[in-house]
């Protein structure tokens, strides 16, 4: 029970601090730190890889999140591609 209560703070403390962080930081430079972060979500989807197909089939848990956090993290990463790309077109010259 206690390392639920820690696990619970811990994750509210991560996203106040996140919430801060991202409202401090400038539109302008929304973009390019967008661009940044796609490589720590392409280490989340190797992670969640390998979470889904841990091969312990006691563990169905495991294997619907561990798809879960694919899925997701996929999305993270394409939509970070199509933001920079997009970004990156409106610097051409036409």
């Amino acid at each position: 029970m206690e390392l639920l209560i820690l696990q619970v703070s811990l994750f509210v403390l991560a996203v106040i601090l996140g919430v801060e962080l991202i409202t401090k930081v400038p539109a302008t430079l929304h973009t390019p730190l967008m661009s940044g972060s796609n490589a720590i979500s392409g280490i989340t989807v190797v992670g969640a890889l390998l979470a889904a197909g841990s091969g312990d089939v006691s563990s169905v848990w495991v294997s619907f999140l561990g798809m879960i956090a694919v899925a997701l993290a996929t999305i993270n990463v394409v939509g970070g591609f199509l933001v920079t790309n997009r970004m990156l077109r409106m610097f051409r010259r036409r």
